[in-house]
């Protein structure tokens, strides 16, 4: 092996380096979350990641309403943003939970004997009602820090 062969690979090494922290420079970090490991019982994601892996393809990364899947809905997805916005100015918790548990009538998240995320975070969580009430206060927070001045 010549020492001009070897001189020529780190070159082109170092370039695509370069390149490649030139590419993901622009890109914002997903959110730091522990890798998931099912004998973690007590696992329970943040809800920027739960957001992303629950809501998202619907409501948008930003939270807007226009998520990949939005465009094959009967009825729009809200920007969820304007949360508070729409209920006085004040982030109705209360509300949100049961949303996201499905316990209101929303034609887009099935009516209240079908609903779509309450049934998943149980069965995520098995007969822990604690944890699954902390994945939907994380979502919550979430959601709520989101919402538009």
């Amino acid at each position: 092996m010549s020492s001009g062969w070897v001189m020529r690979y780190f070159v082109l090494l170092a370039i695509l380096i370069f390149a490649a922290s030139a590419a993901l420079a622009g890109h914002q970090a997903p959110p730091q979350q522990p890798p998931f490991r099912p004998d973690w019982p007590d696992y329970i994601p943040s809800g920027a990641v739960m957001y992303a892996q629950t809501c998202s393809s619907c409501h948008g990364v930003d939270a807007k309403g226009h998520g990949p899947v939005a465009a094959a809905m009967k009825t729009s997805p809200p920007d969820l943003t304007t949360i508070s916005k729409r209920h006085g100015a004040k982030f109705p918790r209360d509300y949100v939970t049961s949303v996201i548990l499905g316990g209101t009538n929303i034609s887009s998240h099935g009516p209240a004997d079908m609903p779509v995320w309450g049934p998943i975070f149980q069965f995520l969580d098995k007969t822990n009602k604690q944890a699954v009430l902390r994945r939907v206060k994380n979502l919550c927070d979430y959601l709520e820090s989101l919402q538009q001045q």
